[in-house]
């Protein structure tokens, strides 16, 4: 499988692994995360991971900072990616079977090597569910995706004054 890999600051320090133990498991990685611990700004490494993923130069992503948080925050705002914190296994398989989550974001400061193995190998080898009832429930989130940047859509709109809001 082809990876794109990238980190901030905080993430570097379990990058290293991350990128050795996925080449030990046959995959070819695309590194395009921070070579060092200089301060970066996560959602521009979370950008360097989404624009491989949408462009199908890459299978999959994964991101990796302080608590894969931010950059899980990051990478969703990208139409096509649909990326998710994982530290389990359980939440690594299912992400991809029932939701075809193409991201994988690990937070460096939540979980060591021996998990970060564990949670790759979950994620990496986990394949969508092709059942009617998790394809349109993707379909809906996709939707989602589309409707969030226009509020005309399916009979919504927008509030001429924003005080309306309360």
């Amino acid at each position: 499988m082809k990876i794109a890999l990238s980190n901030d600051h905080a993430g570097f320090i379990l990058k290293p692994f991350v990128l050795q133990h996925l080449r030990a498991a046959g995959h070819h990685v695309v590194d395009v995360g921070t070579q060092n611990d200089e301060p970066v700004d996560f959602p521009v490494m979370t950008q360097s991971v989404t624009s491989l993923v949408v462009s199908h130069d890459v299978d999959r992503g994964i991101l990796v900072c302080g608590s894969g948080v931010g950059a899980s925050i990051a990478a969703n705002k990208v139409r096509g990616i649909r990326a998710a914190v994982i530290h389990d296994t359980f939440a690594a398989r299912q992400s991809v079977e029932h939701d075809d989550v193409n991201v994988a974001c690990l937070g460096a400061w939540i979980i060591g090597e021996r998990i970060a193995a564990d949670v790759l190998d979950a994620f990496l080898g986990a394949r969508f569910d092709d059942t009617e009832d998790v394809r349109r429930r993707v379909a809906q989130i996709t939707e989602l995706e589309a409707d969030s940047s226009n509020p005309a859509l399916n009979g919504r709109k927008e509030p001429a004054d924003r005080t309306e809001l309360n």
